[in-house]
């Protein structure tokens, strides 16, 4: 019997594998989360000094490769046993081998959060193309989840690729048909840009940024345009409950804008997995 019978008649199997493999992902994906947002600030700094006709001394070389993983508050380069995702958290008590300073609780939670949704997608779509796929999907949105509330950025370097990945994959049919596809990147774009004139000339103020557009394009890219409704009416009703809750029970300041990414990403993530059985439940009730 081969992987792939075994993988198909064992669906917990490939669930289970998926779960580990979202382990070493979920490590990679708090590399990604912590260092992008720096190497774009750098990027920024560079073509500023260009401008200027300036030249940047930016030291170290610094990429989601080098330099290796140390503690922030120590300097303490870390060994390969320290980087054993979720385990090596558990083995040192949450701190600092060398220093004692407590880890941050993020780190193990991308990691757990990556392999639990990793294993349910795989139990979801099974041994297919389609759970390849929605995999590439799952990581991007969880990375750009917490990149977007630590710094309220959804990077172009993240959002565009998978835009064009969305259309890619469904040239296949993977998840809905080319047409679709394309629509519904050209519509998940100009909903939100719209709203976001119509809010500026109305009040004057940005009420959300350009990632935004662009995440629910490529949203609409994976999902197809059937899906679009769906997901902003989630993100929306979620966004502003949670938006309220902090107002009041957490005296958040209404000045301080509260990112809108990770709601379009858990919005996508409804219509990824049970988007198509709302839509037709829906049309067969008309």
């Amino acid at each position: 019997m081969s992987l792939a019978e075994f993988y198909s008649h064992t669906p917990w199997a490939f669930a289970a594998t998926c779960g580990v493999l979202g382990l070493a992902v979920g490590s990679f994906l708090n590399v990604v989360i912590h260092r992008l947002p720096r190497m774009m600030e750098r990027a920024w700094r560079r073509q500023c000094a260009e401008l200027e006709g300036r030249t940047l001394n930016e030291g170290e070389r610094y990429d989601l490769l080098l330099p290796p993983s140390t503690c922030p508050h120590c300097g303490h380069r870390l060994g390969v046993l320290e980087n054993i995702p979720l385990l090596s958290y558990l083995w040192l008590r949450g701190r600092c081998r060398a220093c004692a300073t407590p880890i941050g609780l993020r780190y193990p939670l991308v990691e757990a959060l990556t392999a639990f949704i990793s294993a349910y997608t795989a139990w979801h779509f099974g041994l297919s193309g389609q759970a390849a796929a929605a995999l590439l999907l799952v990581w991007a949105l969880i990375a750009l989840t917490f990149i977007d509330l630590d710094t309220q950025l959804l990077p172009d370097d993240l959002t565009l690729p998978l835009l064009w990945v969305g259309l890619l994959i469904n040239l296949f049919g993977v998840f809905t048909d080319l047409s679709s596809s394309v629509i519904g990147a050209i519509a998940g774009y100009l909903s939100l840009w719209s709203i976001y004139w119509l809010f500026k000339l109305v009040t004057g103020k940005e009420g959300m940024g350009y990632g935004d557009f662009k995440l629910l394009a490529a949203l609409g890219a994976w999902l197809g345009w059937q899906m679009l409704p769906a997901i902003v009416l989630l993100a929306s009703l979620v966004g502003a409950a949670v938006g309220i809750a902090l107002i009041v029970f957490a005296r958040h300041d209404r000045r301080v804008p509260i990112p809108f990414g990770p709601y379009l990403a858990a919005g996508g993530l409804v219509a990824l997995f049970w988007g198509k059985s709302a839509v037709h439940l829906y049309l067969g009730q008309i």
